[in-house]
């Protein structure tokens, strides 16, 4: 889910890339109403920034009061959606994603909450919360090439999964990629 583009953007940003800032973000899992195995992303406020409007997982930028960045996913993951930290098994981490735009280095984890999710979202950051069912990002009609409009390029064609109504691209989008390449594993 790499557009060319962006190899070529991360190459011309090795000297960025050493010193990015960091971020924690959790792909979680969950049971709905029906039992239907689900996961959460978010869409984020419109705001004068690189990631405004854009469907992503709850996490944000790593604090000092961080532990490690898997405190980080779970902390932002409780003040973004308000799921309590103490009820996400923690399951596995994901290959970190750098996002040039932003130079943030993102370490994605995958936690699992074996209760229907009491969601309650921060007004500040998130507009709404986006509730995928696991087989709909195992179906594979549910890529496509879009063109995109980005901080950096004008009109470029990316990757994107096309999840409940909302395009699903970037960096999210390559850590749904590897998910979905787990999921497919196990199922």
């Amino acid at each position: 889910m790499v557009p060319a583009f962006r190899r070529e953007l991360m190459k011309r940003n090795v000297e960025l890339k050493k010193v990015p800032k960091k971020a924690g973000v959790m792909v979680l899992f969950y049971p709905d109403q029906k039992n239907t195995a689900h996961f959460l992303l978010i869409l984020r406020k419109t705001y004068e920034g690189v990631h405004s409007d854009q469907v992503a997982f709850p996490g944000g930028r790593e604090e000092e009061i961080d532990r490690d960045l898997l405190a980080t996913a779970l902390r932002e993951t409780e003040e973004e959606v308000g799921v309590p930290e103490k009820s996400v098994a923690v399951l596995k981490g994901l290959t970190q994603v750098y996002i040039p735009p932003s130079n943030f280095m993102v370490s994605p984890f995958i936690g699992l909450c074996s209760d229907e999710l009491s969601i309650s979202i921060q007004e500040e950051e998130v507009e709404k919360v986006v509730e995928v069912p696991i087989q709909d990002l195992l179906d594979d009609k549910k890529i496509f090439s879009k063109k995109i409009k980005t901080s950096y390029a004008v009109d470029v064609d990316v990757p994107a999964f096309k999840l409940n109504g909302y395009t699903v691209w970037g960096a999210t989008a390559m850590m749904l990629s590897e998910v979905k390449d787990l999921l497919k594993q196990v199922l």
